[in-house]
């Protein structure tokens, strides 16, 4: 699982699985053993177990990020490795 993004112990990671159709673009986010799976358009969560701050901090980052990570969808699509993001700094 290509890992595009790390901050504040948060793992953002965009991949592209064969044995899914997948209808909306999203990525998933991990935290420990918790997680979150994330939509773009319009960016919202889908699921989520992650604590509120993790989560707020993901929903933020993505919203930076959006451009970025619906190009990486595009190139995940392709079946070509996604880039790596800036991480949310403090």
């Amino acid at each position: 699982m290509p890992e595009i993004s790390r901050f504040f112990g948060i793992i953002i990671r965009m991949y592209y699985e064969r044995e899914v159709k997948h209808h909306r673009p999203h990525f998933h986010a991990y935290v420990q053993d918790d997680s979150a799976v994330i939509a773009l358009d319009p960016i919202e969560v889908l699921e989520s177990s992650l604590p509120v701050r993790h989560e707020r901090l993901v929903m933020a980052w993505a919203e930076l990020h959006k451009e970025e990570l619906l190009q990486n969808w595009e190139r995940i699509m392709s079946e070509k490795k996604p880039e790596t993001i800036e991480p949310l700094r403090k």
